[in-house]
């Protein structure tokens, strides 16, 4: 029989990007990899934010407090991913003050609608310099720094863009969708350095951005009757980023509850 501690990441240090919403994923991965026992940086850039979602400029500071009550320690981090050099200087700046990371989740988006009459290349450079870009730099720097012999953890998030179409949304699904590719491609990569690279498509998540009409629209697809919660998606990379999961990398996993396309 297997015991399993009830803090199994003790003494372990994660960083989530794109933790700046109190009703976000972000913010329900850290609390949840904080509850059992790892160390906390999380990133927020408040001028993307309050473009996006008109969030409040103190939720990151809150999302620190709450986590801060798991005894654990945490560094939040105003960064802007969508810089060339931000990788490597998020890294210096958490390796400087908290040590060396085990656990990456690759959480951060930009996501706008567009479509094929109002794609351009400024909609399209936005989206791949956060989506693809700082989630590839982040992921290979990541793997440089590893020096442990396994337990090393990469977990890109996407959304399912390789399983059907999402109109309106080009730029977006295109970036997001590269993002499989390359999980497949480093895992293969990283596996003789005890990292282990997988992503995760959460499916549809109620965080605060779907409509009374998209509501409507959405509801009959799900069978259990309800939209995925951050929560959900929170067990799955927590369970991901645990030693059971050791044996999984390169995957691409669907959490979807089951929802119905066509």
């Amino acid at each position: 029989m297997v015991e399993h501690s009830a803090r199994p990441f003790t003494n372990r240090l994660a960083l989530v990007t794109g933790a700046s919403r109190l009703q976000g994923i972000g913010a329900a991965i850290c609390e949840t990899l904080a509850a059992r026992g790892a160390d906390i940086t999380f990133t927020h850039f408040n001028p993307a934010d309050r473009e996006l979602f008109d969030t409040p400029a103190n939720e990151p500071a809150q999302i620190a407090e709450r986590l801060k009550a798991h005894n654990v320690q945490v560094q939040p981090v105003e960064i802007d991913l969508s810089q060339p050099d931000a990788a490597p200087r998020l890294m210096d700046e958490v390796n400087g003050t908290l040590g060396t990371v085990t656990i990456l989740v690759n959480n951060a988006a930009w996501s706008t609608r567009d479509g094929y009459e109002a794609l351009d290349a400024e909609t399209l450079d936005r989206h791949y310099a956060v989506n693809l870009r700082a989630t590839a730099l982040l992921a290979v720097e990541f793997a440089r720094r590893f020096s442990g012999e396994s337990g090393g953890r990469i977990i890109n998030l996407t959304s399912g863009q390789e399983l059907g179409a999402m109109v309106g949304e080009l730029a977006y699904a295109a970036t997001k969708g590269a993002i499989v590719a390359f999980t497949r491609t480093l895992a293969a990569e990283v596996a003789a350095k005890g990292i282990t690279v997988n992503a995760v498509n959460p499916g549809v998540t109620d965080t605060g951005w779907i409509t009374p009409k998209l509501r409507e629209a959405l509801l009959p697809k799900m069978p259990f009757g309800r939209f995925g919660t951050p929560q959900d998606a929170a067990n799955l990379i927590a369970w991901l980023a645990s030693d059971d999961a050791g044996w999984i990398t390169g995957q691409v996993i669907t959490s979807e509850g089951g929802y119905l396309r066509g």
